[in-house]
């Protein structure tokens, strides 16, 4: 049988970032630290299938095609999410590595 350890406190408690680390993290906050973006990432990581197609994020928004475009240009270079051009359009997913450093930052 497998002993599993629980460690007691999230990193951000447990000790001190170093300024490399705290660049590192600060930027990926910065990222999602927007309603749209905070949504558009939620919508992009909940969609079934793990991808979604910019035109069905740009209808959820009563905002213009080119500022979506821009909010999802910052995820991207936040390395939150990736995307992959097909035809016309751009279907974008989370890159769950980064997202999973944002999410532990937090959590024990």
């Amino acid at each position: 049988m497998e002993t599993v350890t629980i460690e007691c406190c999230p990193p951000i408690i447990r000790r001190p970032l170093d300024e490399t680390e705290a660049a590192e993290l600060a930027a990926l906050l910065k990222a999602v630290a927007d309603p749209v973006r905070l949504r558009l990432l939620s919508m992009i990581g909940s969609t079934a299938g793990g991808e979604t197609c910019v035109c069905d994020l740009t209808g959820a928004f009563d905002l213009t095609a080119p500022t979506i475009s821009h909010h999802l240009k910052i995820l991207r270079q936040a390395g939150l999410i990736d995307g992959e051009r097909r035809g016309t359009w751009v279907y974008y997913r989370l890159v769950p590595e980064t997202v999973h450093r944002l999410g532990a930052l937090f959590t024990p």
